[in-house]
């Protein structure tokens, strides 16, 4: 099973497919890649697979997951 997890984009380096961004989960900072999504901005929600950014989501739909991964016991950082 593959699990994709929201965070908040906090910093973005690179252009085109080196661009890279530093992701905020919950208060743990990672490195993920944007290639897939070239219109990730500073601030927004990514989905994050295997260090991959791979999709831009909502603040709203970013919370619902956070609850619910709260709920099941897995949103400890």
């Amino acid at each position: 099973m593959c699990l994709a997890i929201p965070g908040e984009v906090v910093k973005i380096e690179g252009a085109g497919l080196e661009r890279s961004a530093t992701v905020r989960f919950g208060g743990v900072d990672r490195q993920a890649s944007l290639a897939f999504v070239p219109e990730a901005r500073a601030r927004d929600y990514v989905l994050v697979h295997a260090g991959v950014a791979i999709s831009v989501v909502k603040p709203e739909e970013a919370r619902r997951i956070f609850e619910y991964l709260d709920s099941i016991g897995e949103a400890q950082p």
